[in-house]
């Protein structure tokens, strides 16, 4: 049987816990595209340490977790230009939707927000089809 399931078990448990201690320790949700986009639009200066040191975080784990598992297959696409599109729509996406899925789907359904609810149901059903256009009808990915 696969065992590749356990990687999202694992990474699951550690976004909710990362969510858990974030909301805790500042009293904010835990929504990596409004840490970003308050760096970006400058509208988190007065946390702009905090939002610094929590995406520092983001990128320094997985390098130092790099040694101990090696590089886990993620099935991405190896067309670079496939990629940095998909990074940018889905930037795009989470402005438009005020909230990413650390955001609505991690923090807002674990709340019970209805707006939580409603944007994660959203933004599934947007990347389904969007992979189902993509890989199954143009081949892309």
């Amino acid at each position: 049987m696969e065992q590749d399931w356990i990687w999202g078990l694992i990474g699951g448990l550690l976004i909710g816990t990362g969510g858990a201690v974030y909301l805790l320790a500042n009293g904010k949700i835990m929504g990596a595209s409004g840490i970003i986009g308050g760096l970006v639009d400058g509208s988190g200066r007065r946390s702009a340490m905090e939002r610094l040191v929590f995406l520092a975080g983001v990128f320094a784990l997985p390098v130092l977790l790099y040694p101990l598992y090696g590089a886990v297959d993620t099935h991405v696409s190896t067309n670079p230009a496939v990629i940095i599109v998909a990074g940018l729509l889905v930037g795009a996406g989470t402005r438009l939707a005020n909230g990413c899925t650390s955001g609505h789907g991690v923090c807002g359904i674990s709340r019970l927000s209805l707006r939580g609810i409603v944007a994660t149901v959203f933004y599934i059903l947007a990347g389904g089809l969007t992979v189902v256009f993509f890989r199954h009808l143009l081949g892309v990915i």
